[in-house]
């Protein structure tokens, strides 16, 4: 779900030369955050198979645009999203939101689009009344758990060896903070 790592960060002017900015996800955004989400898709951060055509919607009856936040370049392109959402229906849950995705474009990482986007994320959720924070990253994927941390979220457990990638088993690590 967490950002990929890249060797090394190429400076691309269109994106540098506007200072990205979060708003929330309108119905139009659905074909940009489809491709988005597809050309970044990783074992590094997906457990689900590479996307084949043809692709379901990328907005659903449990994942409507209200739920996602967009990174925006100025008044250009979408270069990134986080996903929030409840972990659960339950009322006993209704307290604690969840980061169920984080995706930010190549040529815009390295540039604070992924920090942006988690904070943008704690600040709905305390608007939306939440108390609670929480998400899953996979235990390879060392930036986007460096990045998470670095934002106050903390390993709250390890379920060790739960997916199978490219041959090689991964845990899975649950993380939360305090809003």
């Amino acid at each position: 779900m967490p950002p990929d790592s890249q060797p090394s960060h190429q400076p691309n002017d269109a994106y540098e030369s506007r200072e990205p900015s979060v708003r929330l996800a309108l119905p139009d955004d659905e074909d940009v955050l489809g491709r988005l989400d597809r050309a970044t898709w990783s074992t590094l951060h997906a457990v689900s198979p590479r996307p084949r055509q043809p692709y379901t919607p990328f907005f659903s009856e449990n994942s409507d645009p209200g739920d996602h936040l967009v990174a925006v370049a100025g008044d250009g392109p979408v270069v990134g999203y986080v996903k929030l959402g409840r972990p659960t229906p339950l009322a006993s849950n209704a307290h604690v939101r969840q980061i169920q995705g984080l995706v930010v474009a190549d040529e815009a990482r390295g540039m604070g689009v992924g920090r942006l986007l988690i904070r943008a994320a704690v600040a709905e959720a305390r608007g939306r009344g939440a108390l609670r924070l929480s998400l899953r990253v996979l235990g390879h994927n060392t930036p986007a758990r460096r990045l998470y941390e670095s934002e106050g979220f903390v390993v709250e457990g390890i379920q060790p060896r739960e997916f199978l990638l490219d041959g090689e088993f991964v845990d899975d690590v649950l993380m939360g903070r305090e809003l």
